[in-house]
């Protein structure tokens, strides 16, 4: 049984950040007795705050049993704590090695990935998180935090789905904005038909949103999670569509937004009514 939440638990506390709690699993093994009392001094050390004795022991634990999860989850947790990312993220890559469904682990790798400057791994870790699991938000927002573009977004893998051509889509009415999803979909307002459509990497044309919501879609953005933004001129806010077609007014404290442009977990809105850039926190 996984008992990683005793000094990870501790950590959180000293640090008043937030901070992975451990998931609940269940993990079949049986750790022997030399392994287990190393560990358990570790903990004591630990709570005494003789942290160099904590990571000595935690790494006497390991030594005497390699597949010791436990031992890894708050090894790494301490090393993080003492901001020694280098040799946390290797920690926790060891747990990795030992099981590539130790979604909790994965999560830490892309956080001290992103930490270390490491954009490209850190999304490659993210991307083996399914979004079912609890871990995938908190992965996400370390991609929001550092601004890193997930694995396979469009602008940033030359795997693209987007076309590569010159050309045109044609018969689409008073376009005014536009934007892509990392799935190589490119969206498009249409100001006089108050409609998103959307173009397939393919080249489909097909209905994406049209609602009495929409009154004069301006600009789009979009964000990494396919979220798209509307300057929605004529009804004087802004429109949160997700990928599955879920509409929200996020704001209506603007005056003819005119531009939204997305960075990171900031949107920022050209206001033509009142001659101002808005900034809106979008997560």
């Amino acid at each position: 049984m996984k008992n990683k939440n005793i000094l990870i638990a501790l950590i959180i506390m000293m640090m008043t950040c937030s901070f992975a709690c451990a998931e609940e699993q269940v993990t079949e093994y049986t750790v022997p007795a030399d392994a287990k009392i190393e560990y358990n001094r570790a903990i004591d050390n630990y709570k005494m705050g003789q942290y160099e004795d904590a990571v000595a022991g935690f790494r006497t634990a390991i030594r005497l049993f390699p597949d010791y999860i436990d031992a890894y989850y708050n090894l790494g947790a301490l090393l993080d704590y003492l901001k020694q990312y280098d040799e946390a993220l290797a920690v926790y890559e060891q747990v990795l090695i030992r099981s590539d469904k130790e979604y909790e682990a994965l999560y830490m790798c892309a956080k001290l990935s992103a930490q270390l400057g490491d954009k490209p791994t850190a999304a490659k870790y993210v991307s083996m998180i399914p979004k079912s699991n609890k871990f995938y938000t908190k992965a996400a927002d370390v991609l929001y935090k550092y601004q890193i573009t997930p694995a396979g977004a469009y602008g940033r893998n030359p795997d693209s789905p987007v076309s590569q051509t010159s050309g045109a889509y044609p018969n689409i009415t008073s376009p005014t904005g536009i934007t892509s999803d990392r799935f190589g979909n490119i969206f498009v307002s249409s100001f006089s038909e108050n409609t998103i459509y959307k173009i397939t990497p393919d080249g489909k044309k097909m209905l994406f949103y049209k609602s009495p919501r929409i009154k004069g879609p301006v600009s789009l953005a979009s964000d990494l999670m396919g979220n798209i933004y509307v300057a929605n001129y004529n009804a004087n806010n802004i429109l949160k569509i997700t990928s599955s077609g879920a509409c929200t007014v996020l704001t209506s404290d603007v005056y003819q937004p005119y531009g939204v442009h997305v960075n990171g977990n900031m949107l920022f809105v050209a206001c033509q009514g009142t001659n101002c850039v808005m900034r809106i926190k979008i997560k």
